[in-house]
Order: structure tokens, then sequence, then C-alpha cells
């Protein structure tokens, strides 16, 4: 058994580093993956990265299989995609997927990894736990044929929503964000573009995930009557503003919340989250989700590439680690 695993650590607030990871022999019903590619999840790590994680949801937060406790030092990450090297015969040489960190391998319970279909690229199938809280939110939002549905926020959630929801026939979706080079990914997703000022009105639905006052608020404003925002974002500790003096009662506006932590309430009694994880995967042989791709780092880089990421001084989607 060779002992040369490394591990991205959060040592201290906005610091990380590169630590080593001992493996040991897998057990009977285990598996041993070494990594091919891990992504970011720039929202929640960035959030996670500059401390944000309020007490109260320190065991909300817990990733599956995060070492250390909040706010420091973590090992914390969700997106992991690997070869089986060591388990039973029907994994070994399998890519798969599972809600590790980022490690250069690492040693799981068997039903830990999903098995990714042979026409989804691995670096695609990074994307499966974003496209899984997608699914969830599909599962609570209930979209409609033929609704008009706005996105607001084009980071990786959005996009992947904004993907899914073109599926149901007749919908008309708009991706919205004030980043006007996010207009070549909503085309790559086969959905409409607009920057705030200019995004359709009368919506029947609104899927928010800016993590931002400014777009939750506007995204009650781009409702119809009787219409819902789909909160999908995560604010961690930062304060949010609204104005609900306005038309907010007299048209019946709603927020409702959705996070992938727990199965809908739609499904949670006939699916479960291995059936949620398998349906994630199962999407991704659409090759739209690509689009979503947009950089890559050596896993070395990661104490360098991490900071650029949080500030956004990097631009990224989902930020692919190679290993």
């Amino acid at each position: 058994m060779a002992q040369d695993a490394r591990a991205y650590w959060l040592c201290k607030p906005k610091v990380g580093e590169i630590r080593e990871a001992p493996l040991r022999a897998p057990g009977a019903t285990e598996v041993l993956v070494r990594t091919l590619f891990s992504g970011v999840s720039r929202g929640t790590e960035a959030l996670v990265f500059r401390g944000g994680v309020p007490a109260s949801q320190y065991a909300a937060m817990r990733a599956p299989f995060q070492e250390g406790d909040f706010p420091w030092p973590i090992k914390y990450g969700y997106l992991n995609v690997g070869v089986v090297e060591q388990g039973p015969a029907k994994l070994r040489g399998r890519t798969v997927f599972c809600l590790y960190p980022h490690q250069t391998a690492y040693v799981v319970p068997a039903l830990a990894v999903t098995v990714v279909p042979d026409d989804v690229p691995p670096q695609r199938a990074v994307l499966t736990g974003i496209v899984e809280t997608a699914v969830n939110a599909m599962w609570d939002a209930a979209p409609l044929i033929g609704d008009r549905i706005a996105v607001v926020g084009a980071g990786m959630v959005g996009c992947c929503m904004a993907r899914l929801l073109t599926q149901i026939p007749g919908t008309h979706v708009t991706l919205v964000d004030v980043d006007s080079s996010r207009s070549s990914v909503a085309r790559a997703l086969g959905v409409d573009f607009a920057k705030p000022a200019h995004a359709t009105r009368d919506c029947d639905l609104v899927i928010h995930t800016s993590t931002t006052s400014a777009g939750l608020q506007l995204s009650l404003d781009l409702l119809a009557t009787e219409g819902t925002v789909m909160d999908l974002s995560w604010y961690g500790d930062a304060d949010v503003q609204l104005s609900l003096g306005g038309a907010f009662h007299s048209r019946r506006l709603a927020i409702r919340s959705s996070q992938v932590s727990s199965l809908s309430p739609a499904r949670r009694g006939r699916r479960t989250t291995r059936d949620r994880l398998g349906l994630a995967l199962d999407l991704l042989r659409d090759p739209a989700f690509d689009a979503l791709i947009t950089g890559a780092s050596r896993f070395d880089e990661l104490p360098r590439i991490m900071p650029k990421l949080a500030s956004r001084s990097l631009p990224a989607l989902c930020h692919i680690i190679t290993y």
C-alpha cells in the first residue's frame, strides 16, 4: 500500500495548505480511489474559505467526508471523480463520483461511490454534486409546462438549473446576471440571457442563486401575481435585506428555500439520496454541461488558486483540479 496521499486543508482564514494524508488498506466493503479530478464549488467553498459559516450551522454544513471542525482547520470539499484501485471486483477499474474533498487518493465505503456512466467524461462528472442540487430544487420548485422562468445568478447551480428547466416543454427560461460575459454560457445552455435591468417580468417562477440581497429582491420583482421564488442561495453569516412593503403582500408572492442536504419532501417517500445522485449522473450525458467547466489547475496549485477563486479575481464557473 503506497502511503503517498495528500490533501488540501483550510488551516486559517483565507489560507490553505497541502498536507500528508496517510492511507490505510481498504476493508472488505471499502474501496481505494485514486483521484482524477475534483471541482471547486466556488460559492460554498469561498464562504468556508473566509470563515463565513455561522456557528449555529457548523453541524448542518459538514461535508460528508470532512475532517476537522469549523471554522479551522478543516478538509472540505465534495466534488471528486476518481478510479477505484482496490475494492469489490465489480468496482475495480471503474470511474466513480464521490462527495469527497480535494485529496489525491482516499478510502471510503463502497456504498459512498457512484459509478460514472461510460458516456459521461470524467471531467464533466465533477459536476454531479451540483446537478444533484439542481435536481432536488426541481423537485421542490415543481415547474410546469409553459412556465415563464427566470434564473437569477449565473453561477454553477444557476446554470445547471437553467439547463434542466429547458427540458420541460414550452418553458421560456432566462438566465439573469450582472456579468454580461455569462451570455455565452446561456447560449450554450439553450436559454436566453439578460442583465437585471432588462430581465423579463411576470415570471411564474424565479430561481435565485446569486447569494446577494439585490439578487433576491430582483427575483421578487420579476414575479407575476402569486408567483414563487425558490431560493437556493447560501448566505452564511451575511445579512439579507429586502423591501417587502410594496407588492409582496398584495400580489401574494412567496419565497421558499431549497437545500440538497435533505431530499425534497415531494420525493422523500419514493427516492433515496443514492437515487438522486444516480439521476444527476444520467443527466450529465448532456454535453451542454461542458459550458460550465471554465478552467483547470493542478492539485499542487490549490493553495495559490483558492484565494483567487474566492475573491473572484480568477473568473470561473466550475474550476477543475487535476491530479
